[in-house]
């Protein structure tokens, strides 16, 4: 099926879900979401293929085990295509790419690399060009410098991360529901691929068993 947009329903069944969390609405608007939000989404990682590599919907159901929150569903869908991933919902539609959170092997890559200073300003460099592109950058962050950074270090700032991506969104429009919703999608997932390409070559995945 070739990507046409996210259906006419999809951001008003996120907006009911919001409101009724409950298994009685998926269950009664279970059709809706499977041919207006999963169906699309499908067909929007297909089309991306070729040049992302292949995509995985992420189950619609929360994780409630170790969270104070019970509610059963995530209010929103997303995917990932390669270190990139996609998201619709009640907010609209939005894309990001990078690694949102980094296992502590990571994280000491990651501060080796950024406290190069051929390396560190390469990155500093590629965050720059995506902030003049209108890609925000995010990534959990600690409060305080990390144990034995100078304070007065040039990077300081990017040392904090433990995690980092750069993302854009949109809110509900009529591009949503039409292939722009794609071309959105893939014009800022190659934005990003400069960030993408500097986190790879530079922390890659980690080593650490899974627990």
């Amino acid at each position: 099926m070739a990507f046409t947009g996210f259906g006419e329903y999809a951001v008003e069944f996120y907006d009911g879900l919001l409101v009724d969390n409950s298994k009685a609405y998926w269950t009664d608007r279970r059709e809706t979401y499977e041919r207006d939000v999963r169906a699309p989404m499908l067909a929007l990682l297909a089309a991306c293929e070729p040049e992302f590599g292949p995509g995985k919907v992420f189950r619609p159901f929360r994780d409630v085990r170790f969270s104070k929150d019970k509610t059963p569903y995530k209010t929103h869908c997303g995917a990932t295509a390669g270190g990139f991933y996609v998201q619709v919902g009640s907010a609209g539609l939005m894309a990001a790419g990078g690694y949102y959170r980094m296992a502590p092997d990571q994280v000491a890559r990651f501060r080796a690399a950024v406290d190069d200073e051929r390396r560190g300003t390469d990155l500093q460099a590629r965050l720059a060009a995506l902030e003049q592109a209108g890609i925000a950058t995010a990534g959990e962050r600690l409060k305080t410098r990390p144990r034995g950074v100078d304070p007065e270090h040039p990077r300081l700032d990017l040392l904090r991360h433990k995690g980092l991506y750069g993302w854009r969104e949109w809110p509900p429009d009529d591009a949503l529901h039409s292939a722009q919703a794609l071309d959105r999608v893939v014009a800022t997932w190659r934005l990003l691929v400069p960030l993408t390409e500097w986190l790879d070559d530079h922390v890659g995945p980690s080593e650490q068993p899974r627990r």
